[in-house]
């Protein structure tokens, strides 16, 4: 049996704040050279178990390990090991992308060539070269979060920490970031990425782990964990109200289950299993009996409808108060 060597490895991780659970018992093994995503709602433990994993908070039971060294007898051991890109960049808004590199350098006592050195190797890595020596004020918001993983990457750490790498970026930034976490990870660089967009976390990560109460309650790989709520479906959107009943007697003879309707948008699904000939079938038949149709199609289950099969839905007042409480009790640390 192939041993998979591993990156990170948490086992009964326990953080307590006041009255608050943070974490209640979080197990994580992280392979290494992967993306790897932490999912959950808001207050759920992602930041804290992320803070304990880079020894930015201690915790208050359990043991982990970070690049083969424990983050409580170790912590210095793991720093040296690690990147970590928070929310908000932390670059220098006064200085050119270059400088802000080559200083990034000096901090970490690389000595003024070696940094300067280091800084151009990440300047042609993250595809900044043609903006090194402007001001960040003609920085896109992709390009400065790219200078942000780059500052991260100086020491070209085993492990990088990515916590919400694209918060308020738009599409094309997000696009720009997603390029360059790729090409860490080409590089051999391991990634545990906690994000809110779960379709970021679809496009990147080859394996999540889904936190709720402080816990993993699910981890595998995201086609795995879509399974699990369901297999491919057939949607048929028609186009008056009075196309649903035949539509839908046509979708049942059809489907593995009973259709689903959405009468106030003349929309009905139902689960597939030989998703092309249910396709074909259905389409088919539509077509001859007469029904007018507006829209056909295939679709999966998307993450977000994993993450609130796994989480539940939770009020957005809720989670904005756990979530406060939970930084603000950190910050107190």
């Amino acid at each position: 049996m192939t041993h998979t060597p591993v990156a990170i490895r948490a086992e009964g991780l326990r953080k307590h704040y006041k009255e608050k659970r943070a974490l209640d018992g979080f197990d994580l093994t992280v392979p290494k050279g992967m993306v790897y995503g932490l999912l959950g709602p808001n207050g759920a433990g992602k930041t804290t178990a992320v803070r304990i994993l880079a020894t930015l908070v201690r915790l208050d039971e359990g043991q982990a390990e970070v690049a083969g060294h424990d983050v409580v007898t170790q912590p210095r051991r793991v720093r040296q090991k690690i990147g970590f890109t928070g929310q908000y960049a932390a670059v220098d808004e006064v200085l050119t992308g270059r400088q802000n590199l080559r200083m990034f350098g000096r901090l970490f006592h690389l000595g003024a060539k070696r940094a300067a050195r280091r800084a151009d190797e990440l300047l042609e890595q993250f595809d900044l070269v043609d903006a090194a020596d402007k001001g960040l004020k003609e920085y896109s918001g992709g390009m400065r979060r790219r200078l942000d993983l780059a500052a991260s990457m100086i020491l070209a750490p085993e492990i990088l920490f990515l916590d919400e790498p694209t918060t308020g970026l738009d599409p094309r930034g997000r696009n720009e970031v997603w390029q360059a976490i790729r090409a860490l990870v080409t590089s051999g660089t391991t990634v545990l990425l906690t994000t809110q967009y779960l379709d970021e976390a679809d496009q990147l990560a080859e394996r999540i782990a889904v936190i709720d109460h402080g816990r993993v309650i699910a981890d595998d790989a995201p086609a795995h964990l879509k399974s699990l709520i369901g297999g491919d479906r057939i949607e048929v959107v028609v186009h008056g109200a009075d196309d649903i009943p035949a539509a839908a007697t046509v979708v049942a003879r059809v489907a593995s289950g009973e259709p689903q309707i959405d009468e106030e948008n003349r929309r009905l699904h139902a689960p597939v299993t030989d998703r092309v000939a249910a396709l074909t079938e259905i389409a088919r038949t539509l077509h001859d009996q007469g029904v007018a149709v507006e829209d056909i199609g295939l679709r999966r289950p998307t993450l977000d409808e994993v993450f609130l099969s796994f989480t539940g839905d939770r009020s957005e007042e809720t989670a904005e108060r756990a979530m406060g409480e939970t930084v603000k009790e950190e910050a107190a640390v």
